[in-house]
């Protein structure tokens, strides 16, 4: 349940500064939640935290310094799911949808080792913990987007690490399937697992227990997504065009004209 902290980092793209002097502490342990309007940087900061792009400043997990954690170390630890439409083209030719789920376990594999029997265990588990296990023998590209949507998730639980990172986990699943997300999701908050999510869907970031707001200026707010002041803090990031009501034990976002 390590601590991750930000001390004055700055993140670029193509040499545009796209984040600069951000200070943040996620807990360990617990669902935090990224949202923002589009092009303030959401992507680029968890990028960032799963070790795949330079910054300037210091990412710490746990007081160690994430640049210089071993590449396999930080693999065994972090578990990074990209949005549908950044998967690389490798992945979308030629593989079985069993090959790409078992690439969650390359980690916690020996240099050209077979798949033990722990692995294929693990793999099968979050497989049928997706509703994938039928297509498993099916190639990648053969697959929707939701279903391709739900290998990448069972690849990113094969990984079985304690920080996960997902940026629009939710992108292309049918309202079903987003309801077993959700329940996957506080399934691992309750394994005491750190989340940290992109999500454009308010109503299913305020689930989380924190709230990142990335605004154009950078760090807009972070707090408990329960709490009023963070409630404030996200209307007034989208310019008063949301309000938040509560439906039953929920919060919802309503867009306003």
């Amino acid at each position: 349940m390590s601590v991750i902290e930000l001390h004055n980092v700055s993140l670029f793209r193509n040499n545009n500064i796209v984040l600069q002097s951000i200070d943040l502490t996620i807990p360990g342990g617990e669902w935090t939640s990224i949202v923002g309007p589009n092009g303030a940087g959401k992507s680029t900061l968890v990028q960032a935290l799963a070790g795949l792009l330079p910054y300037e400043g210091s990412i710490q997990i746990g007081g160690v310094e994430l640049r210089s954690i071993e590449i396999k170390a930080r693999a065994q630890h972090i578990a990074w799911l990209e949005q549908a439409t950044s998967v690389p083209d490798s992945l979308d030719f030629g593989l079985r949808v069993y090959d790409i789920a078992m690439l969650g376990r390359l980690p916690h594999q020996n240099w050209l080792s077979i798949p033990s029997k722990e692995d294929c265990g693990v793999v099968e588990h979050a497989m049928r913990q997706t509703d994938v296990w039928d297509l498993r023998e099916r190639f990648f590209n053969q697959l929707s987007g939701g279903e391709r949507q739900r290998v990448l998730l069972a690849r990113l639980f094969a990984a079985q690490t304690g920080i996960l990172l997902m940026d629009e986990p939710i992108g292309n699943l049918d309202p079903p399937h987003q309801a077993d997300w959700l329940k996957w999701q506080t399934a691992l908050s309750g394994q005491g697992k750190t989340s940290i999510t992109v999500l454009h869907e308010i109503q299913f970031a305020l689930e989380a227990e924190n709230l990142i707001l990335l605004g154009k200026k950078g760090v807009h707010h972070q707090g408990k997504s329960d709490d009023p002041l963070t409630h404030q803090a996200l209307i007034d990031l989208f310019d008063g065009r949301i309000e938040l009501t509560k439906l039953g034990n929920r919060w919802v976002a309503l867009a306003r004209q």
